[in-house]
């Protein structure tokens, strides 16, 4: 242990392995994982604040985790102590611990203690640690190459924040090796170092996301092309191909069958299979297969996949697959892969249904119901003279269909449903005459054949519970918040952003869709532009309860064509994966000038979300057609209808903003219009201000069905209003869009 990180350990700039030497040492020669240190995530943050809580990096070998540890070394004003796991006991901990009490009674500064391979120490040694993790004592900084949630203690893991390292990308190693060779004192730059064509390009491919392998083989394979090592400075130095292939020979499956990439490669084999994916599964049963899993593992697996994913769509592949595995346990390996082959193919190759999921949802309720069997499904051998068990009962054979609508659940349960057939292959085939048995069982308990009382039932399955918000919204109508809500919900389904993204929304006044931004992306950052400053004070008090860290940065844009350039500036960065665009296109009365704003967006971000107010035809007609007469209702329908197609409709149809968002320069990803319902409480203000002749719905229904017509309609809206509150549908134009 040092308190230096890796003292005695620092190479040279011309000794030492090339992997070392080209460590980078700060976050600018950092290469690769852009997800969690690129510009604006939380861990770049962290560093460059010097902000820097516990941490877990996992991630495969090579692929960065010491490197960062010591570019965080290099930055903070903390003290930094290394251990090794697999070198260091408690005693090395217990040492740690007094050093960094010492550094914080008498400096009052914190230390950070970074521990490779933490994964390798026993649950004692990870206790003894734990203490002092909780009392803010040591800042940990834990590598692993396995997953922490299995492998690290669930209390440490709470504590920490974890961060997942991908291999690098071609790219990624590309410029690592060329950085090596260009590099005078640490790398190759002396030397005029040339690649036969491909011999660079196969050691990258072959080092499969693994800088440190990379850079091992780019070592051999340069030192090996020229002798003596090393050559007068400015000699050419050539790597043919064959050097390359010598210096990295064929890579290891890494595949640990007790580890993460055990459950891991397994996890992706079924996958593959469930997404009807028959050259991944076979890569995956492949690979797992090479590096020596037992097959009857991943015949249990392919076993469980033909009930879970295939179900009822194909009865017959459980039979399969259980055929050939008792053809495997006769024949063995080798011969015995064409029977994982057959099964995993015919697996991935079938229709799948998981309807049998349904099973769980009755087990949820009988969790929650201890419901009573009913008297006519009881066992009658017993009591039925006493207690009248088994009366009622209707014996299904009895009748030609061999079925008859007849109550089967508990009493508690009646109408429950949670069986719902799929519609692909047996399945389908007997969809229909489960649904129609079902409609047919509904409908005489309904109508009163089966039992009464069913009033109750209904209106106890439809009550609904209100939820606050807050005041400042100012959304007063019933199941207004639950319809935003699920807004917000269907919104960020569409975009489904990953939680190191960097988000910008547009028109975040309200926060609803800034709020969810920060909750979802945690490892990313927010940034919301409002349109006043009343907006921005808002928004400030909503989130003074978050971390500063986390909190998202907010700034004030009253034009909308520069939302860009203000986003660029508040955030400090112009790398957005997300902009969410909430009711942005027509919140200003420029629509021009929205456009702009949105294709300057487009220089900055890849993603969409959008979201407009679509215009819905048969809202008012539906109010007042239970009080005016059939031609002035089918005149004021037509109308109505004629006003929510034409230009002026306020809103954009699912056409409207598809059209809108290519004269953006996006292209449509996926589109989906949300609908819900709240209850409205309105009255004569309303109905007067909507068919008013200066408006501009009033203007064309009183054009279209005249003066006489209007006032009678405006006159039945006002009787229907006092009569209580209308239900009121609404519907959103939702769009996920790319840049072109």
């Amino acid at each position: 242990m040092s308190d230096d990180l890796f003292a005695g350990a620092a190479p040279k700039e011309a000794s030492g392995p090339l992997a070392d030497r080209m460590r980078p040492r700060s976050l600018e020669q950092f290469i690769g994982q852009d997800h969690i240190v690129g510009p604006g995530r939380l861990l770049r943050r962290a560093i460059q604040r010097d902000r820097l809580s516990s941490i877990i990096l996992s991630g495969p070998p090579g692929t960065g985790k010491t490197t960062l540890a010591r570019v965080i070394a290099n930055t903070t004003k903390s003290r930094f102590i290394s251990i090794n796991a697999v070198l260091s006991g408690v005693q090395a901990i217990r040492d740690a611990v007094e050093s960094a009490k010492r550094e914080r009674d008498l400096y009052d500064r914190r230390t950070i203690l970074f521990v490779d391979e933490v994964h390798r120490w026993n649950k004692a040694q990870q206790d003894a640690l734990l203490p002092y993790v909780e009392n803010g004592t040591i800042i940990l900084i834990g590598a692993t190459t396995e997953n922490p949630f299995f492998e690290v203690n669930k209390a440490l893991v709470s504590r920490s924040r974890v961060f997942q390292l991908h291999p690098l990308g071609d790219d990624d190693l590309l410029a690592a090796a060329r950085a090596a060779v260009v590099d005078e004192k640490r790398g190759y730059g002396k030397w005029r170092v040339e690649f036969e064509e491909g011999s660079l390009e196969h050691l990258v491919k072959v080092a499969d996301g693994d800088a440190r392998s990379l850079l091992n083989a780019l070592e051999l394979a340069v030192e090996t092309s020229v002798e003596p090592w090393p050559p007068a400075a400015g000699t050419m130095v050539r790597v043919s191909m064959e050097a390359a292939e010598e210096s990295i020979q064929r890579r290891a499956v890494l595949y640990d069958r007790d580890g993460d990439y055990h459950y891991d490669a397994i996890s992706a084999f079924i996958k593959s299979i469930r997404g009807s994916d028959p050259d991944a599964a076979l890569y995956w049963l492949a690979r797992m297969v090479y590096a020596g899993e037992d097959p009857r593992f991943i015949f249990r697996r392919l076993l469980i996949s033909a009930a879970e994913d295939v179900g009822l769509a194909d009865p017959a592949a459980i039979g399969v697959v259980d055929s050939c595995a008792s053809a495997y346990e006769r024949i063995g390996l080798p011969e015995g892969q064409f029977h994982l082959a057959e099964a995993t193919l015919y697996l991935a190759t079938t229709p799948k249904s998981n309807s049998g999921m349904a099973y769980f949802d009755a087990l949820a309720a009988v969790e929650s119901e201890k419901a009573e069997v009913p008297d006519h499904l009881k066992d009658a051998s017993r009591d039925a003279e006493g207690l009248g068990h088994g009366a009622g009962y209707l014996y299904p054979h009895a009748y030609r269909s061999h079925w008859t609508a007849q109550q089967y659940l508990p009493e508690s349960l009646k109408g429950a449903l949670f069986y719902q057939p799929g519609s692909l292959g047996f399945e389908a085939g007997v969809k229909d005459e489960v649904l129609r048995r079902r409609d047919t069982q509904l409908a005489a308990w309904l109508s009163g054949e089966l039992d009464a009382g069913v009033g109750a039932a209904l209106q106890a399955a439809s009550a609904g519970t209100a939820s606050g918000a807050a005041a400042w919204t100012d959304r007063a109508e019933s199941g207004g918040a639950a319809g935003l809500a699920g807004l917000r919900d269907a919104l960020f389904k569409l975009a489904f952003p990953p939680r190191h993204a960097n988000v910008l929304v547009l028109s975040a006044d309200d926060g609803l869709m800034l709020r969810e931004a920060v909750r979802v992306c945690p490892e990313g950052s927010a940034c919301g532009l409002c349109r006043d400053k009343a907006a921005l004070e808002r928004l400030a008090y909503m989130f003074s309860d978050v971390e500063d860290l986390y909190k998202p940065v907010i700034a004030e844009c009253v034009d909308p064509a520069q939302v860009s350039r203000v986003a660029g500036d508040a955030a400090g960065h112009g790398n957005f994966d997300l902009v969410v665009a909430f009711g942005f296109l027509s919140a200003g009365a420029d629509r021009e000038a929205s456009l702009q704003g949105v294709r300057g967006c487009a220089e900055m971000a890849t993603s969409f979300a959008f979201a407009e107010r679509a215009p819905l035809a048969g809202i008012l007609p539906s109010i007042v057609a239970p009080l005016i007469d059939g031609p002035a209702l089918a005149a004021f329908t037509e109308a109505d209808a004629s006003f929510f197609n034409s230009a002026s409709a306020p809103g954009y149809s699912p056409v409207a903003l598809k059209a809108v968002i290519e004269e953006a320069g996006l292209s449509i990803r996926s589109a989906s219009v949300y609908r819900s319902t709240s209850t409205r409480v309105l009255g004569d203000r309303e109905s007067a201000a909507w068919l008013a002749p200066d408006s501009t719905y009033g203007a064309f229904i009183d054009s279209a069905i005249g003066t006489v017509a209007t006032q009678a309609v405006m006159e039945a809206l006002k009787k229907a209003f006092a009569a209580g509150p209308v239900a009121w549908p609404g519907a959103w134009s939702l769009a996920l869009a790319t840049r072109v």
